[in-house]
């Protein structure tokens, strides 16, 4: 009960902040926080995709990660599969994911 409860509280947050995030950078033009998007945004610069037009799949993730709570304390078939998913797909967003990128664009050679 402990994990789960831990794992609401990081989806619930996670999903609330991207979903807001969204919002924000729709109407605002940029994200919260920062004017220059953390190391994450140079993933999408160099498959040349403008980060401040992403606010509709942050707003898709942050959902997903809300519809996953859902799942998870209503007690549905999907919950494991669609968790594991918008885990992978919220990796480059998340602290450990803006690591990850950091260290792989340090240690991968780029042309």
């Amino acid at each position: 009960m402990t994990i789960k409860i831990i794992m609401t509280i990081l989806a619930f947050a996670n999903g609330i902040f991207m979903t807001m995030d969204g919002f924000h950078v729709m109407i605002k033009g940029k994200y919260i926080g920062p004017e220059k998007p953390g190391p994450w945004a140079n993933l999408f610069y160099k498959l040349k995709i403008d980060v401040f037009k992403l606010g509709p799949l942050f707003i898709i993730l942050g959902l997903s990660w809300l519809l996953w709570l859902y799942g998870l304390w209503s007690n549905q078939d999907w919950t494991f599969i669609f968790g594991l998913i918008i885990s992978v797909l919220t990796l480059w967003y998340i602290k450990v994911g803006t690591f990850l990128i950091a260290f792989l664009e340090r240690c991968v050679p780029t042309k």
